[in-house]
């Protein structure tokens, strides 16, 4: 087994192949935009009287893809941790993945948002849509985690980014929906490629790593602090690449309140379903954060306060319910083995945004909006907007993502499934050992936990 899971040629050959291959291509095709090349910002502040350097993009769009960058590495990587013996690569790997994935993803979105001359221009605004990507990846991760080897993630990126950027084509540049917060094009998409790919990757004798697909105090604590940090930054993810100035504004406002609302509702629905009136941990780490998914799409419209309330209390209670009685289902009638339930905060969720986006598009009117409606919908400025052909195509956009994320999964499945990518048997899932030095354990004690069941290593240490 040591020799099938070893990834001492496997994952540098794969590291640095890729590498090399992204640093020619950056080299090739990468360069830096009106606001980060010191010849052309210079050339244009000099031809404008008016503008000066704190116009410069960076200081309307660094906060944002701060919080962003923090969501990503930090909120992702530890909401992963709630697995007793997977903490080292629930962070490891998350930062591998994100790592890999922004880099591919500025050439994949470059090449269908950003080419210039032949070139693709990046400044602070393409690290942002690079890191949406790279959260959409994560959260296929979030299904598979504990079933795959590092390779076999980044081969999953290399599919899910490149799906992920013609998704994203589709839906913003040719169907011209609205969807800035990422309900469909980020949380839909990740998820329901990662339901698709795990449903391919099904293991029928997981229950030989029963024991180890479980959480500690501790490891539930690690993972708190993932969900507070994505819960604080959430209202920054949503609005970092809407318009400056009003919409900005109320996104982060209505993602605030749908994720308060959302907040209570997770605690008020787990409550109520346990027979003995107790808090889930599992709920509160993942349910809690529904809202900020929910009101990814309508974020940017007059959703109101109010509405972005409902949304999130919605959110929460969808979420918790998904938990509690769909994820057993679809781990016994459909096969699909959904580690983190990625389901119940990003798949259902997102497919509510993408809802309420559908409808609170079409019923935009200028009486609401005034002159705000083509800083919202701009298709309005080239006259061909009208509000219930704008809701069709949001409902479109939805249905597009769907197809586009179970083929994308179903294809990246089947490539996953080839035996070379050294993943670990059913009998030792979940299990940092196999690819992480692991410290402050005696050798032969670690041994006996690869070969023994915990029973087995009781009786024997005794």
């Amino acid at each position: 087994m040591a020799e099938s899971t070893n990834m001492r040629l496997r994952l540098p050959l794969l590291c640095i192949i890729l590498e090399v291959i992204l640093i020619i291509l950056f080299g090739t095709l990468v360069e830096y935009n009106d606001d980060t090349d010191a010849k052309l910002w210079n050339e244009n502040r000099t031809h404008s009287a008016t503008r000066n350097d704190h116009e410069n993009e960076f200081y309307y769009r660094y906060p944002s893809f701060q919080d962003v960058h923090v969501m990503i590495f930090v909120g992702f990587g530890f909401l992963m941790t709630f697995l007793q013996r997977y903490g080292f690569s629930s962070v490891g790997f998350n930062f591998l993945i994100a790592a890999f994935s922004l880099q591919w993803a500025t050439l994949m979105q470059g090449f269908f948002h950003g080419l210039h001359h032949g070139k693709i221009h990046v400044g602070v605004t393409s690290m942002i849509n690079a890191d949406f990507c790279t959260g959409s990846v994560l959260i296929s991760f979030g299904a598979v985690l504990g079933k795959t080897s590092p390779v076999q993630l980044l081969v999953m990126a290399i599919f899910e980014v490149t799906l992920f950027a013609i998704n994203e084509f589709i839906l913003l540049s040719i169907l011209g929906a609205n969807d800035a917060g990422g309900s469909m094009t980020i949380h839909t998409f990740g998820a329901y490629f990662g339901l698709m790919v795990t449903r391919v990757l099904y293991r029928p004798n997981l229950d030989k790593s029963k024991h180890r697909n479980s959480s500690v105090y501790h490891s539930d604590l690690f993972a708190m602090i993932g969900t507070i940090y994505l819960w604080m930054f959430w209202p920054s993810f949503n609005s970092a690449i809407t318009n400056y100035g009003d919409p900005q504004h109320r996104t982060a406002m209505n993602t605030y309140y749908s994720l308060a609302a959302c907040t209570l509702a997770t605690f008020a629905f787990s409550a109520l379903l346990n027979p003995e009136g107790k808090l889930d941990m599992v709920h509160i780490q993942n349910a809690a954060l529904a809202g900020g998914v929910a009101v990814g799409t309508a974020g940017e419209m007059m959703l109101t306060a109010f509405g972005s309330m409902i949304v999130g209390f919605l959110a929460g209670t969808i979420s918790v319910l998904g938990y509690k009685y769909l994820t057993p289902i679809l781990e016994s009638k459909l096969k699909i083995q959904d580690t983190c339930g990625i389901h119940n905060l990003h798949g259902m969720p997102g497919i509510l945004g993408a809802v309420v986006g559908a409808v609170t598009a079409a019923l935009a009117s200028p009486d609401v909006y005034g002159h705000g409606l083509q800083r919202v919908f701009a298709d309005v400025e080239t006259g061909k907007w009208d509000p219930q052909s704008k809701g069709g195509f949001q409902a479109i956009s939805l249905a597009v993502t769907l197809g586009m994320a179970l083929f994308g999964g179903l294809i990246t499945g089947f490539i996953l499934k080839l035996p070379i990518y050294g993943a670990p048997p059913d009998t030792h899932c979940f299990e940092d050992g196999l690819y992480w030095e692991v410290p402050g354990e005696e050798e032969g004690h670690h041994e006996l936990n690869e070969v023994a069941t915990p029973n087995e290593v009781e009786k024997l240490s005794s």
